[in-house]
């Protein structure tokens, strides 16, 4: 069952004495291998077998028909290695030492002699009969008797039972009857059912005999149920045969039965099925005793006697079984229960010291032991020669090769050593059964891995079997098609990789206990201190080093050779070009060491054949891609699985190569540069010892001595590997071979996505470039590392690689990345510097953590040479604030100069350099947010300073003192040509964790002696003209040079007339006219007041305006600035109503003034101005000023009567003024309470805050009096206090700072209002008090043009009787009469043009009107003329014009009035209208003619005289009788008696009904 390779084989052996396989082969291997086989577990579920490979033996011989042709042994190597399992190529058909006792030697078919382990027994599983029978007769005659035969011979006894032994080697047996054309048996159906019914008549009448297949059936399958079919027949073709083979004679009577194409298939599917099903059935045999015998074995193992090596090869049987079937996963499971079994044996030899002959291994390996003392004289400089070696050589070739490649490239093979023979001779060390369980597994994962080299070899051997048929005969079946682009399983290599990791430090300890262990064995001899100097031999270490790296290395890089795959997408190398300079010598591929690539140690092998790979590129040169390189493949389509995997196991290999060759480089003094890297960290400070001055110096000399022993024994004696031999003899192949294997480490990561990998390669690279002086190459990669481990949190690693970054930058001369490199690494350890800062505070808090900061004397210096560098740029470099420093904060409150106009910011800063930094330029922008506009000044420093390390102190000034709340957010520092920089929003809170700017607010008061502005609304208000604004100005104790004032407006919609401003009462003038919003002037002395005048237009009615104004002005201290942005209100504080009434010589309009907002007014004076047409009257002006009331307005009533002598033209002004003189009871308070708040503050520490108090308290005024205190105050002419005690002004002084005393400025203000109110409880109006300069609005006042204005005149006349009531009362107001009293009157008309301003006299014409007398219906009977026509003339130009009616124009009508009722009865009304010609009516009423309202009419009033009076109507009867029945018209009551008053009748008299 045991085979020596690695493929999913069993052996078939045919026996073939009629010579007709050569007929067979050529349909039967085509088919093979056989496909698709299932195999029920013992122990599992159902086993599927993908491919089964059949190797066909002929009985009696070694090898398949196929063993005579092989493929060539690789170039260099000896043919005796072509057979042997490398670990990479498995060649097929090959046979180890052990199993030629296990072969046929004749074909006699002798039986053959067992071997006693069973795991060593190679025999087939399935023995096939090939018969060829012609007919029936020679069937009976000879063939049966020697079927029969075979079976007896090479079958067990049917019904006997099989031994364990056979079992072993359980098999089953085939009779495959091979027909031949132009034979009887060629004419036979297969069975005697298929004759067709259309056959002769003889054939028909004939009984029926069985065909030949069926009497071998019957004769040679048992006929109980459920036996196996054990009979195949196979028809060959007659072009299948060859013609010398192909009978002549054709039968006589041929049955006319052809087989078909189908049921030639069919034949073949049931031949290969019964080759499936018997194979299967040997194999389930074999596998159930196997199983049972280990269980057994097993079970022994505590008792005496028992042998693992023995267990084994049992085992190890088994699992070979399951590898020649292709259930390699079963098989792998078999060898890691081995090698956990190895394990437990050795760990057992090793704790209870058992050496029982049984069990024990041997303690060292012979082959080990001569290298080593090679190793050992060849350092020597001594010869070797020993004789025990050469006879053990010559003895025993089984040995293997010679010793010098034993362990050369290919370390690990299972056919390196005979392995089991030397098991089952139980003469195998601990090292020699670990390389042989590993090396089986490993090449059992690599044909789950679908390898590369065991898939090649397997294709190779199926073509040989394909090629070793008869030439000149074609194949009846095609050749199956080969899966050549079958992917390998990259989980299975990367499980390989794995694998090996592990293996290599397990290996390693064995091979250096085997090696010391031999050579304390030698020196036993010479008694226990030999021994003991072996141990502590410097060379036997030595020799031992070498042994164990080489074969470390050696098996790393074969694994890696094993495991390449161009399924791998591994990326381009990194590594630069080279100089021109083309080096000596060449390092050659990982790769080549499969099969040496060159003669000599330095060769360069450019071929690309199967042997030969490309050279290694040396530092700084970019590797040539080959066409077959796996390693320079494109990248992949798509992510297989396992790839990341694979790829990351593979660079973990290559890293353990490096580091196998930098260990062997570190003892010649080659470091991989980490070593020459700067160290920043407090650990390079505490590596300090005390050192005795007097003690001896002699230890000293000894370890000098020792050393110098120690250096003499460095050698390569014992390193085999030949690629580690090459680096090894000069620092430039060690280095380039070092820096190799990291860049191909480094790729495989980037592949494996293992980014903390890939960059720690890099920083591998790097170190290693700075470490040769390529300082180039080293700044690219420092560049692109650095930053990775500064994320990761590798501090000090970081501010290492920094600072070799920045000496490779200076070196090459690139000053921009320089000083990149060179912030960073001052920002790096700013940073760490602030980390140990708040480390000292947690510290001091009880909290403690293990981090090392940098010490500041490695990075000293490096902020000189920065800025040194920086001065040489072209540009400007930023750089956050915060990147140098850590708490930036204001130190109290601004200070203020005293006699200018300046104040000065203090700022603490602490610096986190270690050097001394010189700030040529400081600014810090402070803004405030509040109000409609923004604000801000700019602090600067006066001087360069130093900022020495920890914390500083800096004084900023500006000219700039603008009152308000502020917050810092811009800090700029200019050093050389470096600006550090800090923003921030405004108004966002503080983040005291992120935010350097710990307390950023800055509050700056007005002075009371500083330069001020103050803006008004013009007291002066004339409502025709654009409304004005006053700006205020006032010097202080400024002397100005001269000073520019700019306004820009502040409010949506605002336009300032800059352009017709003026001064007003102010102490300069305009240096030159204004322009643009900006006003200059010259000279202006100290407590100079200055008052700009201009006007204003709003696009829409707003209640107030904003407007900026910036001064910007000079002293001799300099220059200052001050802006302010001040709201004014602009809405009227008064409204105006008037209402006129005509009369016929004058107009009487009466104005009614209100106040237009909660506050009173005082109305001190009221003046209605006359105009150029017009003239006003009034009466007797109050003696005191009139309070306006919200709900009490004044009323003033002025006549205005015309000038008759003044000519109107379109020049002539009508338009008459009403100008009022009055003020505000609320700005009166304001004003009030201020001058007293600031006569208070006189001679006082706090005159100084005087503004400042005087703009906090006025707004509290404004809210907190309301409609009814403010007419309170007005009534009683007191102002009360006490609302401003209960407002908190502590909060309105925070940031003032303490006085020169130490006081406390915040809370001496508070004490202060708190004391002036207590004495100042009310504070006294004066109401007959005049404002120095009040308020005035002048109102335009235009009076109304009317054409004419009517006077209609009821006059009653007096009665003739004396009698009359009316004769005794001529002078009364009130006429009394009676009711139905005839009264005669007048309507007297007149009328004046007077009022009419607008028509020219020489366009009057004449007018006609109608009247008409109207009066109640149940009050007045009218009779007389109650309707007419009159005409108004024209004004005559003879004698001047005339306005006004005269006797001749007026017009006196006489009515008759008599009243209805009792009462006082108003007078009838007048209803006068004009008379339109028709000509204007036809006009007005046509299209085109123009509207009443066109001009059509004229305008006019009527001044009805006796609108207001009345007639008092009393009755004419003085009784009266009535009859209360109904004898009344319509059943009323009858009046029967009527007595008249006397005096009205004239006498009695008296009406009877």
């Amino acid at each position: 069952m045991e085979q020596p390779f690695s493929t999913s084989k069993v052996t078939v052996e045919y026996f073939d004495p009629h010579d007709v396989f050569k007929l067979l082969a050529p349909g039967l291997v085509p088919r093979l291998p056989l496909r698709n086989l299932h195999w029920q577990s013992h122990a599992g579920p159902l086993r599927s077998i993908d491919t089964l490979h059949i190797e066909l033996v002929p009985a009696g011989e070694k090898n398949s028909i196929t063993s005579q042709i092989t493929s060539p042994p690789p170039s260099g190597q000896p043919d005796s290695l072509a057979s042997r399992d490398d670990g990479f190529q498995t060649q097929i058909g090959a046979a180890s030492s052990s199993d030629a006792v296990d072969q046929a030697t004749n074909k006699n078919n002798t039986p053959v002699r067992r071997h006693q382990i069973p795991g060593l027994r190679r025999t087939p599983y399935l023995k096939v009969l090939l018969v060829r029978c012609d007919d029936n007769d020679s069937y009976k005659g000879h063939v049966r008797q020697e079927i029969r035969e075979w079976i007896k011979t090479n079958t067990s006894p049917s019904g006997s039972k099989r031994n364990t032994a056979e079992n072993h080697d359980a098999f089953e047996w085939l009779i495959v009857h091979v027909v031949i054309p132009n034979t009887v048996a060629a004419t036979q159906p297969r069975d005697s059912g298929s004759v067709s019914e259309k056959s002769s008549a003889a054939s028909r009448w004939r009984p029926g005999s069985s065909t030949l297949f069926e009497k071998m059936r019957s004769d040679f399958n048992t006929s109980s149920k459920g036996t196996v079919d054990r009979v195949a027949q196979i028809r060959i073709g007659v072009n299948d045969v060859p013609y010398d083979i192909l009978p002549r004679v054709v039968p006589a009577v041929p049955s006319g039965y052809t087989e078909t194409q189908q049921e030639t298939e069919n034949s073949w599917t049931d031949l290969i099925s019964k080759f499936r099903s018997l194979i299967l059935s040997s194999f389930d045999l074999r596998v159930s005793q196997y199983e049972e015998d280990i269980r057994e074995k097993d079970a022994q193992r505590s008792l005496p006697g028992w042998n693992f090596c023995t267990f084994f090869i049992l085992k190890e049987g088994l699992a070979r079984g399951f590898e020649s079937v292709g259930l390699v996963e079963d098989a792998l499971v078999g060898y890691d229960e081995l090698s956990v079994g190895l394990d437990m044996i050795v760990k057992d030899q090793a704790t209870t010291g058992s050496t029982s002959a049984t069990n024990a291994l041997l303690s060292y390996t012979e082959g080990l032991k001569q290298i080593a003392l090679k190793a050992r004289a060849a350092i020597a400089g001594a010869e070797y020669d020993d004789e025990d070696e050469l006879v053990d050589l010559q003895s025993s070739h089984a040995e293997g090769a010679q010793p010098k490649d034993a362990y050369d490239d290919i370390p690990i093979s299972s056919t390196k050593k005979p392995y089991r023979d030397m098991i089952v001779a139980n003469n195998v060390s601990v090292f020699d059964f670990r390389c042989y369980i590993f090396a089986r597994q490993i090449s059992l994962l690599l044909r789950l891995g679908n390898a590369w080299s065991t898939r090649e070899e397997l294709l190779a051997k199926l073509k040989e079997q394909q090629e070793s048929v008869l030439h000149g005969v074609a194949p009846r079946a095609p050749p199956p098609k080969q899966k050549e682009n079958e992917h390998e399983d990259l989980t299975m290599l990367a499980e390989i990789c794995r694998r090996t990791l592990e293996f290599i430090p397990i290996v390693s300890q064995v091979m250096r206990n085997d090696v010391f262990a031999a050579l304390s064995e030698m020196a036993k001899s010479d008694g226990d201190d030999a021994v003991a100097a072996v141990q502590s031999d410097p060379m036997v270490s030595e020799v031992v080093e070498n042994l164990v790296a080489s074969f470390a290395f050696s098996i790393a890089q074969q694994i890696l050779a094993q495991t390449s795959t161009k399924a791998l997408p591994i990326p381009p190398s990194t590594l630069g070009p080279q100089d021109a300079q083309e080096p000596k010598s060449a390092i050659p591929e990982p790769k080549t060491m499969m099969h040496p690539a060159r003669s000599s140690s330095l060769a360069i092998r450019t071929g690309d054949t199967a042997g030969v790979g490309r050279p290694l590129p040396s530092p700084n040169v970019f590797t040539s891609r080959q066409p077959g390189s796996s390693e320079d493949q494109g990248q992949s389509t798509f992510l297989k699985a396992g790839l990341e995997e694979l790829a990351a196991r593979r660079a973990e290999l290559y890293i353990l190569s490096r580091n196998i060759l930098a260990e062997c480089g570190k003892k010649r003094g080659w470091t991989d540069g980490w070593s020459s890297v700067p160290v920043i960290g407090e650990s390079a400070m505490v590596e300090m010892v005390d050192i005795d001055l007097d003690e001896d110096e002699t230890p000293a000399a000894e370890d000098g001595k020792a050393s110098a022993s120690y250096e003499a024994v460095i050698s390569i004696s014992g390193i085999d590997s030949k690629l580690l031999k090459t680096a090894l003899d000069n620092t430039d192949d060690f280095y380039r071979l070092y820096e190799t294997l990291t860049d191909k480490a480094l790729r495989h990561y980037t592949v494996a996505d293992h980014t903390h990998s890939v960059k720690t390669c890099m920083a591998d690279i790097a170190v290693l470039k700075y470490h040769l002086g390529d300082y180039g190459s080293a700044s690219s990669y420092l560049w692109e590392t650095t930053p990775f481990f500064g994320d990761s949190g590798w501090s000090l690693l970081e501010l290492s690689m920094l600072v070799m970054c920045s000496r490779c930058l200076k070196q090459l001369q690139q000053k921009e990345d320089y000083v990149k490199v060179m912030l960073k690494l001052l920002t790096k350890a700013a940073a760490a510097e602030r980390d140990y800062q708040g480390q000292k505070l947690n510290f001091r808090l009880g909290k403690k953590d293990d981090i090392e900061y940098p010490d500041s004397a490695a990075i000293k210096g490096f902020l000189d040479d920065l800025l040194a560098v920086t001065r040489t740029l072209p540009t400007e470099l930023r750089i956050p604030l915060s990147s140098f420093f850590s708490v930036v904060e204001v130190e109290g409150p601004p200070e203020y100069h005293q006699g200018r106009d300046g104040i000065s910011l203090n700022l603490k800063i602490n610096s986190l350099l270690v050097d001394d930094l010189k700030v040529d330029t400081g600014k810090v922008r402070v803004v405030s947010t509040a109000g409609r506009s923004s604000k801000e000044i700019w602090f600067e420093l006066a001087e360069a300073i130093i900022i020495k390390p920890g914390k500083n102190k800096l004084k900023l000034n500006s000219n700039s003192a603008v009152p308000g709340s502020y917050e810092i957010d811009r800090i700029d520092l200019r050093a050389s040509n470096l600006r550090l920089h800090h923003e921030r929003e405004a108004g966002q809170p503080l983040s005291k964790a992120n935010d350097i700017l710990q307390s950023p607010y800055v509050s700056i008061y007005h002075r009371a002696d500083t330069l001020d502005v103050r803006l008004h609304a013009s007291k002066h208000i004339q409502l025709d003209r654009n409304n004005t604004v006053d700006i205020e100005l006032d010097s202080g104790w400024n002397d100005i040079i001269n000073m520019e004032v700019r306004v820009k407006a502040a409010t949506g919609g605002l336009r300032l007339l800059t352009s017709e401003a003026r001064c007003i009462s102010s102490s300069a003038e305009f240096s030159k006219p204004p322009e643009g919003g900006l006003f200059c002037f010259g000279s202006v002395p100290r407590d100079g007041a200055l008052r700009i005048r201009f006007p204003y237009t709003v696009e829409q009615e707003t209640t107030s305006i904003s407007i900026r104004v910036d001064v910007s002005y000079t002293t001799e201290d300099g220059t200052f600035f001050f802006s302010k942005t001040p709201v004014i209100d602009t809405a009227l504080a008064l409204g105006v109503n008037v209402q006129d009434v005509f009369k016929h010589d004058a107009l009487f309009s009466r104005f009614t003034v209100s106040t237009a907002s909660h506050s009173p007014l005082r109305l001190f004076k009221s003046e209605l101005v006359s105009s150029e047409v017009f003239e006003s009257e009034f009466g007797v002006p109050p003696t005191a000023p009139v309070v306006i009331f919200p709900r009490q307005p004044a009323s003033l009533l002025y006549k205005i009567t015309r000038k008759m002598d003044a000519k109107i033209n379109p020049k002539t002004k009508k338009i008459m003024y009403l100008r009022l003189h009055y003020s505000v009871l609320l700005e009166e308070i304001e004003c009030l309470i201020g001058d007293s708040l600031t006569e208070s503050l006189q001679d006082t520490p706090l005159r100084p805050f005087s503004r400042l108090l005087r703009s906090t308290v006025i707004p509290h005024i404004r809210h907190g009096f309301v409609g009814q205190d403010l007419e309170r105050a007005a009534l009683l002419g007191s102002v009360p206090t006490a609302f401003l005690s209960s407002v908190n002004w502590a909060k309105y002084f925070v940031g003032l700072g303490k006085a020169s005393d130490g006081t406390d400025c915040s809370q001496a203000l508070t004490s202060f209002l708190r004391r002036w109110q207590a004495e100042h409880p009310k504070l006294s109006l004066e109401a007959a008090s005049i404002s120095s300069e009040p308020r005035s609005i002048l109102i335009p006042v235009d009076i109304p043009s009317l054409t004419i204005v009517h006077t209609a005149d009821i006059r009653l006349q007096q009665p003739s009787s004396p009698a009359s009531p009316l004769s005794a009362l001529p002078d009364s107001p009130t006429p009394t009469v009676c009711t139905n009293q005839l009264l005669p009157a007048v309507l007297h008309l007149k009328w004046t043009r007077i009022w009419d301003t607008v028509t020219p006299t020489s366009d009057q014409t004449d007018l006609e009107f109608s009247y008409e007398l109207v009066g109640p219906q149940d009050t007045w009977l009218l009779g007389g003329r109650r309707k007419g026509h009159f005409v108004i003339p024209a004004p005559s130009h003879s004698d001047g014009p005339n306005f006004k009616s005269t006797p001749d124009t007026e017009a006196e009508i006489p009515i008759l009035l008599v009243p209805l009722r009792e009462g006082w009865l108003p007078y009838p009304s007048v209803d006068i209208r004009e008379v339109r010609p028709y000509d204007d009516i036809a006009a007005v009423s046509s299209p085109s003619g123009k509207t009443p309202g066109d001009g059509g009419g004229v305008h006019f009033e009527t001044d009805f005289r006796n609108l207001g009076e009345t007639v008092r109507v009393v009755a004419d009867r003085a009784r009266v009788t009535l009859s209360l029945d109904a004898s009344g018209p319509g059943g009323g009551p009858l009046v029967l008696d009527v007595e008249r008053l006397r005096e009205v009748g004239g006498g009695e008299g008296r009406i009877v009904a």
